[in-house]
């Protein structure tokens, strides 16, 4: 059972920031792709931010739509540690955050998708008000 735990949540006015991060045991960073999905009360889970292998099999971010040029992963594998700086917040963003593995690498738009990860954490609570 993968155990990821996620922490940095917490209440910001519209266009502020927010840094979510997440740690787990070392041979989960060790083994698998890294990412962050959503869900919103009501609304199905959004995958929205991942490390995947491009063509020269380097790990490389990508982005949903939704987020992208406003939230940046990162992540510290010799500290076991991963990162989403979420910038220029709009209540859209508000919903339970969650950290997950994927062996698979998958793409951040798949973390929407249980079967495709591997594990993940109970989730840090981000509530954007306008």
């Amino acid at each position: 059972q993968v155990q990821l735990v996620e922490s940095g949540g917490g209440s910001v006015q519209a266009g502020g920031s927010l840094r979510l991060s997440c740690t787990g045991a070392a041979y989960i960073f060790r083994d698998a792709c890294m990412g962050w999905f959503r869900q919103a009360p009501g609304k199905e889970r959004e995958g929205i931010a991942a490390f995947t292998y491009d063509r020269s099999a380097t790990e490389v971010p990508n982005y949903a739509d939704s987020v992208k040029g406003r939230f940046t992963i990162s992540q510290d594998k010799g500290k076991n540690m991963l990162y989403l700086q979420m910038n220029t917040l709009k209540p859209a963003d508000t919903a339970m955050y969650y950290c997950a593995a994927s062996r698979a690498c998958a793409l951040a738009r798949q973390y929407a998708q249980p079967d495709a990860l591997d594990g993940w954490g109970k989730g840090t609570l981000v509530n954007v008000s306008s």
